[in-house]
């Protein structure tokens, strides 16, 4: 049924005051995407020929999130008459006068609905030549949820709204998901002669199927059995409660697919990372947005990766990284921070306690204590000694240092850029390097040490400083 004409609707005009945000609803995130994200991902999964968005509320922060997922998509202004009828009305207005084929339409605020069980929906409308195939779930609490209205044969009556249910309809869990695919032609027929007569004074799209049936359509239902993938989010609650639902089957999936997650329940996955076969996962991890995990990479425990590619065999503990790059077989932390720009060479090392930022550090290359790389290449096979300082700023500008490879840096060194230490060079514990350093040469900074002798008895007799060195004097 592919070859079929298909137009999406997505209605996502919708305050949102139970959010109670500045943002608007569909523009919170949820497993990394905002929720019109979800959707419109969801929706492009059917080919379609044309794709409305309805928008109203921070209609130019919406709209913008739209045209970035979905260049192609048509933002339609919803005007002053309300409901969902009256969105879906504005929305077909906007597809071209001869689009007569399929006309799905979906809520920009559920975001689990998945592509194939949205394909299920559009075959079976388009595999019966239905005027309306709708769709329903079991609510295990359907309050507030429009209910789906049989007769006694179990045959479509119609869908009845929560606030104009009467008591007996109140009683029904079969709930309608706000999905729908209707026929074009029917569904423009019966469009304007949707009212606002009812309890919330609003024109609901609700009573389009009755409608549609009442001039001879075909109506349809399609009950899905896994309530989740019609739940909508309409407060922070709902919004947690989905993103817990939606991060175990993430889990979940890539567990089936050969990663260990040790835990699942302190794990966060988002949607659009890719972990391969033989990872491993441990508690308290956090991996954002396009975080790519290699074959046999250990990450965690305590970590948060964002954007961050992980090597093949590589290992993570207690890191929080952004935008970085860590190579096959390299190892990071713990407690490291790395910042966007980070590139660790394979075999490489940034061990504990170092931040690093737009660093490149070379294979086998390492970094092991009580750092600050930034704005710094380091070639490969080099070693930074411990509390090592790249001091890259001079208050208006950035400056780079560059480190060759196998160079050998002391400890407490400060590299003050722009310098460069060349290829086989030395630095001796305590230099501050202010000029450039040949290759394969030795820099020391520091005076010669020298030594007070009776310093301490001089000036601060009777301590116990004191008393030790004349004891250790044998005196």
């Amino acid at each position: 049924m592919t070859d079929q004409r298909i137009a999406v609707v997505v209605l996502a005009a919708g305050q949102g005051t139970r959010m109670k945000s500045s943002t608007p609803k569909v523009l919170h995130r949820l497993a990394g995407l905002p929720l019109i994200a979800h959707v419109l991902r969801t929706a492009s999964s059917l080919g379609p020929e044309h794709v409305a968005v309805v928008v109203r509320h921070e209609r130019d922060l919406v709209a913008a999130e739209i045209t970035e997922r979905a260049p192609d998509a048509i933002v339609v202004d919803q005007d002053d008459v309300p409901g969902t009828g009256r969105a879906v009305e504005v929305a077909v207005r906007a597809l071209p006068a001869d689009f007569d084929g399929a006309v799905v339409v979906l809520s920009g605020d559920v975001p689990l609905l998945d592509a194939g069980s949205l394909r299920t929906l559009v075959d079976a409308h388009l595999g019966a030549a239905n005027a309306v195939t709708l769709v329903s779930a079991i609510a295990p609490d359907p309050t507030g949820l429009g209910r789906v209205v049989r007769d006694g044969s179990g045959a479509f009556v119609g869908v009845v709204e929560h606030k104009d249910a009467t008591a007996d309809q109140l009683a029904i869990t079969e709930t309608n998901a706000g999905i729908y695919a209707f026929d074009a032609a029917h569904l423009r027929a019966v469009l304007p002669s949707l009212t606002t007569a009812n309890a919330q004074g609003e024109k609901y799209i609700t009573d389009a199927p009755t409608l549609i049936a009442g001039r001879g359509g075909i109506i349809d239902v399609v009950t899905l059995t896994d309530p989740w993938l019609v739940a909508g989010i309409n407060d922070r609650a709902q919004l947690s409660d989905a993103a817990r639902e939606l991060n175990a089957r993430i889990v979940r999936r890539h567990q089936l697919a050969g990663v260990t997650v040790q835990d699942p329940a302190t794990t966060w996955i988002d949607l659009d990372v890719s972990i391969e076969a033989d990872a491993e996962v441990l508690p308290g991890t956090q991996l954002l947005g396009a975080t790519a995990i290699a074959a046999g990479a250990v990450v965690g425990p305590d970590t948060t990766l964002r954007d961050t590619e992980v090597g093949a065999g590589a290992t993570v503990n207690r890191v929080d990284a952004t935008l970085a790059v860590i190579g096959d077989g390299a190892s990071v932390g713990p407690f490291a921070y790395l910042r966007p720009g980070t590139i660790l060479g394979d075999q490489g090392k940034i061990g504990t306690f170092v931040e690093t930022k737009n660093a490149k550090i070379g294979r086998g290359s390492k970094v092991p204590h009580l750092s600050y790389i930034g704005d710094a290449e380091v070639g490969e096979d080099s070693n930074i000694g411990a509390n090592t300082i790249t001091a890259n700023y001079d208050g208006v500008h950035k400056h780079r240092t560059e480190v060759g490879s196998h160079v050998r840096t002391g400890s407490h060194n400060v590299f003050v850029a722009p310098v460069r230490i060349g290829d086989g060079a030395y630095t001796g514990a305590g230099t501050t390097v202010r000029k450039d350093v040949p290759a394969g040469s030795l820099a020391i900074s520091y005076a010669p040490q020298r030594n007070t002798d009776g310093w301490v008895e001089e000036h601060r007799p009777g301590t116990p400083a004191a008393e030790a060195a004349r004891h250790a004097n044998g005196e």
